[in-house]
């Protein structure tokens, strides 16, 4: 099963095969949620349950500089447990759910209706038989409701919910001073958004101060080039860039201003997503181009290069201070799981309560994640206060 903010796989192999000449809006597509790799290994699980929160993770040694691994031959970190208190989430297990800031965003299973709710405050956007709802993000402050055309013929419409204001709205669309465009990734955090607008027939990656809803046109992709996978931690802003080269090479940078450096150590062309920390960064590579569902993860962190296994590609997530992503399960009657890298530790924070499991993306709050969970034991859909 796919998130229902799924891209359709036509779609998601832009980003493998390159960017069509007549297509206006390169780089529009998204990120694909499926099975994990199992080309690395991770240490089996502690026999006793710890105590949620606590981690029985154990740390690589250390060589002589302090640091461990090589960006050519990073450090396997062995993962512990840590299991989250996860508490249900009320509601149909269909509906997409984020909450985080005491406020909940819901979407409806066919992607129609978001209903974002608090204590005395509610707002909602609904859509058309023409349109659906493709991305809905929350970070506890604000709230962006994205609808995009099913035909793809007209700019994306997102409404922006300051949430320290009641839920006051304000909305961008393909009339704004920065439009939007048809597809793109959003991505929200740190007081700001970024998506995909277009100037002078460059793809370009736009960035609204949501404070002032002032939006700026930084970095453009060069001509039959494109981006999407946008992230954004405390520490900075990443996109995915690719070419039109078949297969795509695709590069995981760090976005600033107009300008973007690429990830130090990543192999070529292999990048899929990534996160900028305070001193290195997080990322996901694709090892094989027919195979996209399966991803490696690797952390650069200070002097130490690590490789943090097998994970879902697309599923990679900033929250409340640390990496999270999901791994599917990796021998027959093992449980999916969601992972946790805080900079040090690898930690399983969430265990699928079968096998045949399936987690979708962690989706964070700012202080809360939610995930949705399917499974032959049962679905459900859970969340965890990390504040």
């Amino acid at each position: 099963m796919r998130s229902r903010y799924a891209v359709p796989l036509a779609v998601l192999a832009l980003a493998l095969t390159g960017c069509g000449g007549d297509d206006p809006a390169p780089g529009a597509g998204g990120e694909p949620t499926a099975s994990a790799s199992s080309s690395a290994s991770t240490s089996p699980s502690p026999t006793d349950d710890p105590t949620p929160g606590e981690s029985t993770s154990a740390s690589p040694s250390e060589t002589a500089g302090g640091g461990v691994g090589t960006a050519e031959d990073p450090e396997p970190l062995d993962a512990g447990k840590a299991l989250l208190d996860w508490t249900p989430v009320p509601g149909s297990v269909t509906d997409t759910v984020t909450r985080g800031g005491g406020w909940t965003l819901t979407v409806d299973e066919l992607g129609k209706k978001a209903e974002l709710s608090s204590d005395g405050a509610s707002a909602g956007t609904a859509t058309d038989k023409r349109h659906r709802i493709s991305d809905a993000l929350l970070d506890g402050r604000y709230a962006v409701v994205v609808v995009q055309d099913k035909r793809e013929t007209q700019p994306a419409v997102a409404t922006v919910y300051d949430l320290g204001k009641g839920a006051k709205s304000f909305t961008l669309d393909g009339s704004s001073d920065v439009p939007t465009v048809t597809g793109g990734t959003w991505a929200l955090g740190e007081g700001h958004l970024v998506h995909a607008t277009v100037r002078d027939g460059a793809y370009c990656a736009a960035t609204v101060d949501l404070a002032t809803q002032k939006s700026t046109i930084g970095w453009c992709a060069p001509d039959r080039s494109g981006f999407n996978a946008a992230r954004i931690t405390p520490a900075g802003d990443s996109l995915l860039t690719f070419d039109d080269s078949r297969p795509s090479c695709r590069t995981v940078v760090a976005l600033s201003g107009t300008g973007t450096t690429p990830f130090p150590g990543v192999p070529a062309c292999t990048a899929w997503e990534g996160l900028v920390t305070d001193d290195g960064a997080v990322w996901a590579v694709v090892p094989k181009p027919r195979r996209v569902e399966e991803a490696v993860l690797y952390a650069h962190t200070g002097d130490s290069w690590l490789d943090l296994g097998p994970g879902t590609s697309g599923s990679l997530t900033w929250c409340a201070g640390a990496a999270y992503f999901v791994r599917d399960p990796q021998t027959d009657g093992s449980p999916a799981a969601l992972m946790r890298f805080d900079g040090t530790a690898l930690d399983v924070v969430y265990e699928s309560s079968g096998p045949q499991s399936f987690v979708a993306s962690p989706r964070c709050g700012g202080d809360t994640l939610t995930i949705t969970s399917l499974s032959e034991d049962g679905d459900e859909q859970v969340s965890a206060d990390l504040g």
